[in-house]
């Protein structure tokens, strides 16, 4: 059995790319321990991705909603760590997923976490993340090279299109919801690694999603103990190829 750390915020993270993974790790035989900021008290999903973003549309699928479901009633999500008091070197892999309404930032933004981050790579330990995730990986900065932990690595991430898409159809409606910063998720990334060539976009997507039976529509990238998608829909995919690499 395998100790998986699984970082979040307080709230606002993705529901299906934190609940899909977590239920394939306890399935499979896992420990799975979160943390946050603080600690204590259990983190809280995005609530317009368990009711739909709009008109009902664009939030979790129900595979995803029954994971979560059965994932609020988990002793370790109820009782999250601290961020800065998990010893990370006793975890055998590391979970990043994302979400991108704006309570993410907390997430996205800690310096104290990246630390975290950059400690745990240094393992050579696996690694997996998803969407938004990458950010953290991106904004880790190595101390030892004044570079991102991701620099050297092949990696994708939320592209860019997807990113747009989901604004323009909502923007009238709720805002910059789906802008969490004035970057790109993908631009961001690709200014981190030491080859933008390195960053994958991987296959035009336009909806269709991975599900527990069907990898068809979904799509990872896989660098040696790292493993990396794009948006919720690769979420089944990318917990099983994150999973094989714990052994």
């Amino acid at each position: 059995m395998a100790r998986i750390l699984v970082p979040l915020p307080d709230t606002d993270f993705d529901v299906t790319e934190v609940a899909v993974p977590w239920r394939l790790a306890v399935d499979a035989g896992h420990e799975v321990v979160f943390a946050t900021e603080a600690g204590g008290a259990a983190p809280t999903a995005d609530p317009r991705l368990l009711t739909g973003v709009i008109f009902g549309k664009l939030g979790a699928a129900p595979d995803a909603l029954a994971c979560y479901r059965a994932l609020e009633q988990d002793a370790a999500f109820r009782a999250p760590l601290a961020w800065g008091d998990v010893d990370v070197l006793a975890y055998d892999g590391l979970l990043l997923p994302g979400g991108h309404a704006p309570g993410m930032r907390q997430y996205l933004g800690s310096a104290a976490l990246q630390a975290q981050v950059v400690r745990f790579w240094g393992s050579g330990r696996p690694v997996g993340a998803i969407c938004h995730g990458v950010l953290v990986l991106a904004r880790a900065i190595d101390p030892a090279t004044g570079a991102s932990v991701l620099a050297g690595s092949r990696t994708t991430c939320l592209p860019a299109y997807m990113e747009w898409l989901a604004y323009l159809l909502t923007f009238w409606k709720l805002g910059r919801y789906y802008r969490t910063y004035p970057a790109t998720v993908q631009a961001e990334v690709r200014g981190a690694l030491a080859d933008p060539a390195a960053f994958v976009r991987g296959p035009l997507t336009l909806g269709a999603r991975g599900t527990a039976e069907d990898d068809g529509p979904a799509f990872v990238v896989e660098d040696g103990r790292y493993v990396s998608a794009r948006w919720p829909g690769d979420a089944w995919l990318f917990g099983r190829r994150f999973l094989a690499r714990l052994g």
